[in-house]
């Protein structure tokens, strides 16, 4: 038990930090109808951290701004075309992440580690999180989190982009692209027809799905990220199912 404890305590703690962070964003992003802007700006990022690979850089700090100017253009970007063409912004972001997805392939095409990356960023490594990795995800998170609740209505369109940006740069190394969507996503999904206690629920189901995926890996042997992903998609439909019909928002 003991060992498992151990083993467990680190990723539980970047998955509890990631769920801090994300509820609020994905239900803000729920509310815009912008739903695969996650997986947009995520494998954008993720762009950025191949592109630095192959130029040699194997510093932590080097990676993670190349990832961070990344998704920085890609909100730049979409934020410019939400005010030229909103009414085909979701169609957008999708291409942008399509795009993004097969520059990726391509880069890493000649590369022997390639499959390899590629499976990192998708699936993330969340089970080999340490504790040197989480301080600064901490810090970055703590201040999303504090413009968001204490100035969200002040930023504005470009503003929103650009927090979320550098959320998910921080997140996509962490957790992978799956992960950072069904995050976002999911509990959002799962308290969309309550009103007051939704973000309370919301941090409830993320902390409970991300304890029992890992729980689940550890004792079966299976992959931390896939099963985290099934178990947050599983409880946030579950939610959704036993929400009282006349608590839905008319």
């Amino acid at each position: 038990m003991n060992f498992y404890f151990s083993l467990l305590a680190a990723p539980l703690v970047a998955g509890l930090l990631v769920i801090a962070t994300h509820v609020p964003l994905g239900m803000e992003v729920l509310k815009r109808g912008i739903i695969f802007i996650d997986l947009a700006i995520a494998q954008v990022a993720g762009l950025g951290v191949i592109f630095a690979l192959l130029l040699g850089w194997h510093a932590g700090f080097a990676i993670q701004g190349a990832a961070a100017v990344a998704a920085t253009g890609g909100a730049i970007f979409l934020n410019w075309t939400e005010r030229r063409w909103p009414h085909v912004q979701e169609a957008l972001i999708g291409l942008l992440f399509v795009t993004a997805a097969a520059a990726g392939i391509l880069l890493l095409a000649g590369n022997p580690h390639g499959g390899e990356h590629l499976q990192d960023l998708l699936a993330g490594q969340i089970l080999w999180v340490g504790w040197v990795q989480l301080l600064p995800v901490a810090l970055v998170y703590a201040g999303v989190l504090a413009i968001w609740f204490l100035a969200r209505d002040r930023l504005g369109r470009i503003g929103f982009y650009l927090i979320f940006a550098l959320t998910v740069t921080a997140s996509v190394q962490l957790v992978g692209v799956l992960l950072v969507f069904a995050s976002l996503i999911g509990p959002a999904v799962a308290v969309s027809a309550l009103r007051r206690p939704a973000l309370c629920v919301a941090y409830s189901l993320g902390t409970f799905a991300y304890a029992l995926g890992l729980t689940l890996s550890a004792l079966l042997d299976l992959p931390a990220g896939a099963a985290i992903v099934c178990c947050l998609v599983l409880c946030s439909f579950l939610t959704l199912v036993f929400i009282p019909i006349e608590k839905r928002p008319r």
